[in-house]
């Protein structure tokens, strides 16, 4: 079968790029894809509910190339990235991975990517939906820094669920299996250059595997496949159901441009008190000061399972008066609940009051909870 024939009911032309697993995403099950990064991803393999099941009991290989890296590295890197970052990253070592937000000169969040840092002046951002190649060379231009901001051929794959040790260590071997949680290794597979890291987006216990050659990617899935189907393997995609439940952001969906640290709940990334100057400082220091109008929250929609996730933002009332949106809303199998994420306005928040959401027609009630919605302190993700 030629596989690109195929791929081209997906296409909207040569401006999304595909990805070194796409073909073999399409050859197991892939029956729907979306853009992310200006890539194609992986959407729908089929029912989400099961994907949802397969990742919480057993584990599931996701397609995630669209997690894009800018490689920052020269003499002045470690500078530079602690200059376009508000976390503290001084005492990150060598073989750590960074959970961080690039900020910009108002405080606003560019980005949310995974740092990793392959050596004192090597880094990775792992990035989420938005061009933070282009906004680095932007800053770098007039930063009088020696070091050099580029895209490297690197793909990562998803590995997560609770049986992915497992399935890593019939792979690659005990090494990979035995890091730490938010730690990364270098490996090298069949002379095949990857990372392997213990980080990824599902709240579960899960790696990432970063390809260093994007012409080996029909060979690493299959690998995996081949090694992990009979432990339980499933091909799948990252699951919405999951991460809302774990309370996890989507750029682009719970957070933009427009949003700054301390509305979404995220000021432990954030570090005015450090002597380095960066980009956001000022800004967040007077955003500190002067308070927030509106805070990101969680909340459980009464009334029957909602069917799939919201396409737009939905309007949160109180009296008939909007006081907020819902960002991301989805019905938990395992919670048996509609949950959601809402930014809504702090005066609402004070209130407490009975609320209402509007979906198209749909009015239902609606009520504050606590996030993450489950599994608050992560310990499945974290556990040795």
């Amino acid at each position: 079968m030629n596989q690109n024939l195929t791929f081209n009911k997906f296409s909207f032309g040569t401006q999304i790029r595909k990805s070194p697993y796409s073909d073999a995403a399409l050859r197991w099950g892939a029956k729907g894809f979306s853009v992310y990064n200006h890539m194609y991803i992986p959407r729908n393999f089929g029912d989400p509910v099961q994907n949802f099941w397969n990742l919480v009991n057993d584990a599931i290989l996701c397609d995630v190339s669209v997690e894009r890296q800018v490689e920052i590295k020269g003499p002045d890197a470690a500078k530079f990235v602690q200059y376009i970052c508000c976390r503290d990253l001084s005492k990150c070592q060598i073989g750590q991975c960074k959970y961080v937000l690039i900020t910009d000169q108002k405080g606003g969040i560019i980005n949310d990517p995974i740092l990793l840092k392959l050596g004192e002046n090597h880094f990775w951002l792992s990035i989420a939906d938005s061009d933070v190649l282009l906004w680095a060379r932007g800053v770098l231009v007039n930063s009088n820094m020696d070091l050099e901001i580029s895209e490297p051929d690197v793909s990562p794959l998803q590995l997560q669920g609770p049986k992915s040790r497992k399935i890593l260590q019939a792979a690659f071997g005990d090494a990979p299996a035995e890091l730490k949680y938010y730690h990364f290794m270098e490996y090298v597979w069949d002379g095949i250059p990857l990372i392997i890291s213990r980080t990824g987006w599902s709240s579960e216990l899960g790696y990432e595997i970063y390809l260093r050659d994007g012409s080996q990617g029909d060979r690493l899935w299959e690998h995996l496949m081949a090694v992990g189907a009979p432990l339980g393997l499933k091909p799948g995609h990252t699951s919405s159901i999951r991460r809302i439940e774990a309370g996890m952001l989507s750029y682009q969906a719970d957070m933009t441009l427009e949003n700054n640290p301390y509305e979404l709940g995220l000021e432990r990334l954030v570090d005015l008190d450090i002597d380095t100057d960066f980009v956001s400082k000022s800004a967040l220091h007077k955003i500190k000061k002067i308070g927030v109008v509106k805070k990101l929250v969680g909340l459980e929609i009464d009334g029957d399972p909602l069917v799939g996730s919201n396409d737009f933002y939905w309007p949160v009332l109180k009296n008939d008066k909007k006081v907020g949106m819902i960002t991301s809303a989805i019905y938990s199998p395992r919670l048996k609940k509609n949950i959601a994420l809402a930014m809504i306005g702090v005066e609402g928040i004070k209130l407490n009051a009975a609320l209402k959401v509007v979906n198209s027609n749909d009015v239902r009630a609606c009520h504050f909870t606590s996030i993450p919605f489950y599994d608050p302190k992560k310990l499945l993700a974290s556990k040795s």
